[in-house]
């Protein structure tokens, strides 16, 4: 059960006549920005240089997590002052301004203040990650913090800056870092042609991630997540923004508006963004695409849309204990919890959240926080959306307001790696996330999965190869093939894959694999959502052609919406090649009935040349037929 609280700071008065979905106005998100940096400046260094915050170290090292304090803290206090047009009642800049001094003074030695200097991402890195929210805070804040440093401190600013153009960033979003510092001396008249060229290499290196439909792959792979939203789409359009640079705001916003059409769908009627992919102790810097879309005008989505998209954001994550009784933002999700993390996680990391405040550079009197909240996109009639271009299927129920992301396209694996890396990854290898359930931990049976088992070790899934995606009125579809990966034994079982199709349709999820050259002795199995028993949302999966008889198993480690979590699971003999059919469903509604009849058909017949297999379901509800049929590597659908 959802626990609710207050923050530990305090908050103005709700509007619901403005706000009639959250009651937030910007005047909770002023308070925000000031009870968030609050609680985290009490644990500055006497120079205010680095902000040590409590817990455990990521692997930079305590020195670099104290930098990260510093930097994201900032990027929330330059949204906040220069939201208010230089407006700075809790002198948070003059604070700022003395850490800048400190830090800068010398760089890289062992005192209490100096910051660790920037080198190529695989020897010291993080600091590279940091100087671009340093950057983008002082260009935000300029005429009110860099035009009053002394000539001297600036010099020692620049030359510390300048090693994010001087190293190597990580091969993904890393490289708008040193694009975003380069932007800001360029912005002080301080560019030249390392400036310029930092610049352009991460310019280059956009065009080949952008896929389409409004989405960038992460690097040279298919790591699709919310990493579009706070970095790839938020670095270039609001550095054009800010540049008043028309012809890149065009091209940058273009993309953002496309992107906030199916992005915008990811959100629960609870203001629960996906939790899906990597790093989501960012928590709300999730609605940051949204409130760039609003405050530079690239977005389709009406003001007050998007203002109930980011209110219902930052509120969701404020009373369920983002923000624990200290006032800092915890590692984890709701709460503190362990498997949402990455090793490069430290006390500091949650503050990247600092990027939602972007929705401050709208005045007051902007549309944004003029106009009244609308209804989420997901609040509306139930929706299926299918976007090809990372594979991603997106199915919304306005009974309860869930969300669920069927995955056939994003899986965080670079392409230098082969099918028998080592490891896997429960934040891109399911099938399937929501917004009110999230993956198993990998010691737990893994929830929306289906696993090959050969001499009694389970396979995992790791590269995902997409098969095509569509949606018609009230029903999509999304597919792809993987090759089972083992991590005992030998990686790989030869001529052994795994085809997987889902068809939504309302709160039903049809999902249909075919396996390919299972060796004798191999066994199936097919899981479905973890979720906490007798909690609010209800986890069903129902075998339709293949499966036995199914089964509850437990996760005793749980996920991040509950301490503990249990998800049904259907297992089948195979041998060859074999089609599986089940049907699954994830709901919120307290009547929602069983799934024996929602299907009345489910027929599987080879084609007459051996290569093709076809599936047909029939609905029972409407009459409505699903075809579905496998070819050599294709997959052709109809559903009328």
């Amino acid at each position: 059960m959802t626990t609710f609280r207050s923050p530990s700071f305090e908050l103005p008065p709700e509007d619901r006549a403005s706000s009639p979905y959250t009651g937030y106005t910007r005047a909770h998100w002023e308070a925000a920005a000031d009870g968030l940096l609050h609680a985290a400046w009490r644990w500055a260094t006497p120079g205010g240089a680095l902000l040590d915050l409590p817990g455990p170290p990521s692997h930079s090292g305590v020195r670099s997590d104290g930098l990260e304090g510093y930097a994201r803290t900032f990027l929330a206090a330059a949204f906040r002052v220069a939201g208010a047009g230089g407006k700075d009642p809790q002198e948070w800049l003059d604070r700022y301004a003395r850490g800048l001094a400190a830090g800068t003074r010398t760089p890289g030695r062992d005192d209490a203040e100096s910051w660790p200097v920037i080198l190529d991402h695989h020897v010291q890195g993080q600091p590279m990650v940091e100087s671009a929210s340093v950057a983008l805070g002082l260009r935000l804040t300029r005429p009110w913090l860099w035009d009053r440093l002394e000539s001297g401190v600036q010099d020692r600013v620049e030359q510390w800056l300048r090693g994010a153009l001087r190293h190597l960033p990580a091969g993904n979003n890393w490289y708008l870092f040193p694009y975003t510092v380069a932007g800001f001396l360029e912005s002080v008249g301080r560019g030249d042609t390392e400036t310029t060229r930092a610049r352009q290499r991460a310019l280059e290196l956009l065009e080949r991630w952008y896929r389409g439909d409004g989405w960038y792959a992460d690097g040279d792979g298919r790591a699709f997540d919310h990493y579009n939203g706070w970095a790839l789409h938020l670095y270039p359009t609001l550095d054009a923004h800010l540049a008043g640079d028309g012809s890149a705001s065009a091209h940058h916003g273009a993309r953002l508006s496309e992107h906030l059409e199916s992005f915008s769908l990811m959100f629960g009627g609870d203001g629960a963004p996906l939790h899906f992919g990597r790093s989501l102790t960012y928590r709300f810097a999730a609605s940051a695409a949204v409130g760039l879309g609003a405050v530079s005008g690239h977005t389709p989505l009406a003001p007050g849309v998007s203002r109930r998209l980011v209110n219902g954001s930052l509120r969701y994550f404020l009373e369920r204990g983002a923000s624990g009784g200290d006032g800092l933002l915890s590692l984890g999700w709701h709460g503190p919890h362990p498997a949402t993390l990455q090793s490069y996680s430290g006390p500091a990391s949650p503050y990247w959240a600092s990027k939602a405040f972007v929705a401050l550079l709208a005045p007051a009197t902007h549309p944004l926080w003029t106009s009244v909240e609308e209804a989420a996109p997901s609040e509306g009639a139930d929706r299926v959306l299918s976007v090809p271009a990372p594979g991603f299927l997106v199915q919304s129920t306005r009974a309860d307001g869930v969300v669920r992301l069927h995955n056939h396209g994003s899986d965080h694996v670079r392409p230098e790696e082969g099918e028998s890396a080592v490891g896997t990854d429960p934040h891109y290898a399911r099938l399937a996330y929501s917004t009110v359930t999230g993956p198993t931990s990998a010691a737990n049976p893994a929830d929306n999965h289906l696993s090959v088992t050969v001499g009694g070790v389970r396979s995992t899934r790791r590269r995902i190869r997409p098969l095509g995606a569509g949606h018609g009125e009230g029903w999509g579809w999304a597919g792809s093939w993987h090759v089972p990966v083992f991590l005992a034994g030998p990686s790989t079982v030869p001529g052994l894959r795994v085809e997987s199709v889902t068809v939504a349709r309302g709160r039903y999820e049809l999902r249909v694999h075919r396996v390919l050259g299972a060796p004798d002795g191999a066994r199936a199995e097919l899981t479905g959502w973890a979720a906490e028993p007798g909690g609010p949302v209800r986890s069903q999966l129902y075998g339709l052609h293949g499966w036995a008889a199914p089964e509850e198993v437990r996760a005793p480690q749980g996920t991040a919406f509950t301490r503990w979590a249990v998800l049904p699971r259907l297992a089948a003999d195979v041998a060859g090649d074999v089609v599986l059919v089940a049907l699954a469903s994830l709901t919120a509604e307290p009547d929602a009935g069983p799934l024996e009849q929602v299907v009345d058909t489910a027929h599987v017949q080879a084609g007459p040349d051996g290569d093709t297999v076809g599936v047909e379901v029939g609905w029972a509800e409407d009459g409505t037929r699903t075809r579905i049929v496998f070819g050599r590597r294709a997959v052709t659908m109809d559903h009328s």
